[in-house]
């Protein structure tokens, strides 16, 4: 019987190397990437059946990657392992399309049983977070979006690499676009958010742990 296919995506290659250990004996593991960008270029490559990201990573956050890896591949299942113990990180995963979110604090045996869920089609969440989740949607249901969600995803896609350094023209390149457009999508931000310098922007930015 085919091993399931899984795409590893974490920027901290001591951890990734332990997950491989983890992971070799039960599944195929594809790949290993240390960004959101070389995880939608492996995944297009690779067509893996699951993949574990973590939270934040340099270029692209992987929430974000996996909003558009879902756009393009909705099959594929995810499961995020992260450190962020924060309710709206794992619900905003959630709203992404995952299958799972869990601590990389937590027990090894956990990352596969959330594997083992997400390849059955059902959702795992760590339990420290599960019961406050839940009540955290609730009340999202009368609550209007606010800060990272009212920015588009290009915008965030910019907002990201400009709060880790990258220049104008060097976002461009990244995201092949032209740096006049990188400024439009700055100061559209700045418009949309209410703050007047790129230094606010910034903050904002810190705020919401985007670099």
């Amino acid at each position: 019987m085919a091993k399931t296919r899984i795409l590893l995506a974490d920027d901290h290659r001591l951890v990734a190397e332990g997950l491989r250990s983890l992971l070799e004996p039960d599944f195929e593991l594809v790949a290993i990437v240390e960004d959101g960008r070389a995880l939608l270029e492996a995944a297009e490559r690779y067509w893996p059946e699951v993949v574990v990201v973590d939270v934040s990573m340099p270029l692209l956050n992987g929430i974000e990657a996996v909003r558009i890896l879902k756009k393009k591949n909705d099959k594929v299942k995810v499961v995020f392992l992260t450190m962020h113990v924060d309710v709206d990180y794992a619900i905003s995963a959630l709203e992404a399309g995952a299958s799972g979110y869990v601590l990389k604090h937590s027990a090894a045996t956990e990352l596969l049983t959330a594997i083992g869920y997400a390849i059955q089609g059902k959702t795992y969440i760590t339990p420290l977070l599960a019961e406050q989740i839940e009540q955290q949607k609730q009340c999202h249901l009368t609550i209007p979006a606010s800060g990272l969600a009212v920015l588009t995803q290009r915008q965030r896609e910019v907002l990201q690499l400009l709060a880790e350094g990258h220049s104008t023209k060097e976002a461009a390149v990244i995201l092949n676009i032209s740096a006049r457009t990188v400024e439009f999508h700055k100061y559209g931000m700045m418009e949309t958010l209410g703050v007047k310098s790129t230094a606010e922007l910034m903050h904002f930015a810190f705020k919401h742990k985007l670099r």
